[in-house]
């Protein structure tokens, strides 16, 4: 009996296809509406006049930030000085690494089980409800190295800019941490404890697609980091989930998303909402996404601040590491709707049985 192939995602071929292989489609309920959807109303956070020196200004755009990530942990920032040039350069260099060949790209192919490293779909690791897109994960600490070792000298410049890029996003990370610690009254707490961490970069690429109707580009997830720091192209994509009803997150020239992931949820004790959301694709354009995750230090135990937690707002979540979290998410479970819930319990099962978690 001659074995069966396993299912490869090639864009430069399924794009051009009338239909979609069914390891992409996805089940009726996760489908993208037909219908319009409406654009959700986000605050838009001027780091600029955060940091003025106004101390009535600086609290008012603290609490404005509060009130959303209080909702659905969503908002946006503008005037954070990141060079325009640079975003540019990072997005067109972006472009010429996924319209390359399968072949080229994957000599930087990830491996099932780890984090870095190029990946079509998610092929290694599911069967059904395959997204439409492929992904480029990379260290936050080394781009450059890790380019010109995976794919060769010819990748030094990317990887340059990659690096340059990802240092502003450190830079900026910690001032958004303030504007999020100022909101719950905890200071400079937030960026204290991830002046030193881990992060996680991904590049992402949704090629255009014959029956977008069909499947998504990512499923609906709640990101199990701590903060998304996401900057689009001119395609819209990204989709939240609030109240009952998908919303579009439209992009905005020199504006990043930031949402919370489960991690900070749990290190603001739930004062602060993970939420749900998704991308889609179309059929007339790829659209590509650069998205920071900030993480903890792997060893770093993710405990509330004691101000945080009082009679009317005991403990949400158990002590764990980002390296545990991590491992569930890469190893044991698919970042769904019921990722942090799942997570607690598996750490808590974990505990009983006396295991240990790398």
């Amino acid at each position: 009996m001659k074995k069966e192939q396993p299912f490869v995602f090639d864009a430069a071929i399924l794009s051009r296809k009338h239909d979609i292989p069914a390891d992409l489609i996805w089940s009726e309920e996760d489908r993208p509406t037909t219908d319009s959807v409406d654009e959700l109303d986000l605050p838009v956070t001027d780091l600029a006049c955060f940091f003025s020196g106004n101390a009535e200004t600086a609290l008012e755009i603290a609490k404005q930030v509060g009130e959303a990530c209080s909702k659905h942990g969503f908002f946006q920032v503008t005037n954070h000085g990141i060079d325009k040039g640079l975003l540019e350069e990072a997005q067109r260099r972006t472009e010429e690494f996924f319209t390359m060949s399968l072949e080229e790209k994957e000599r930087a192919k990830r491996n099932v089980g780890e984090i870095f490293g190029y990946a079509s779909s998610l092929t290694g690791r599911f069967t059904s409800n395959l997204p439409w897109k492929e992904t480029l994960t990379i260290p936050t600490n080394a781009a450059e190295e890790y380019m010109v070792k995976t794919l060769g000298d010819g990748f030094q410049q990317y990887g340059n800019v990659l690096q340059n890029y990802l240092d502003a996003m450190n830079k900026l990370v910690l001032e958004i941490l303030e504007v999020l610690g100022l909101s719950l009254g905890v200071g400079r707490w937030f960026r204290d404890f991830y002046s030193d961490n881990d992060s996680i970069f991904r590049v992402n690429y949704y090629p255009s697609c014959p029956k977008p109707d069909l499947t998504l580009g990512t499923g609906p997830h709640y990101d199990p980091t701590s903060i998304t720091i996401l900057h689009q192209d001119e395609i819209t994509g990204l989709q939240v989930h609030v109240d009952g009803k998908w919303y579009t997150v439209s992009p905005k020239p020199d504006t990043f998303v930031i949402n919370i992931g489960d991690t900070f949820m749990a290190l603001t004790n739930k004062m602060y909402k993970s939420c749900l959301h998704r991308a889609v694709v179309n059929n007339m354009s790829a659209r590509k996404s650069l998205v920071f995750f900030l993480c903890p230090k792997k060893d770093k135990i993710v405990r509330p601040p004691e101000s945080l937690i009082d009679a009317e707002h005991p403990r949400a979540y158990p002590d764990f590491t980002w390296a545990a979290m991590e491992e569930f998410t890469q190893k044991h479970h698919r970042a769904d709707t019921q990722t942090a819930n799942v997570f607690a319990q598996w750490l808590q099962k974990t505990k009983e049985k006396g295991l240990t978690i790398d």
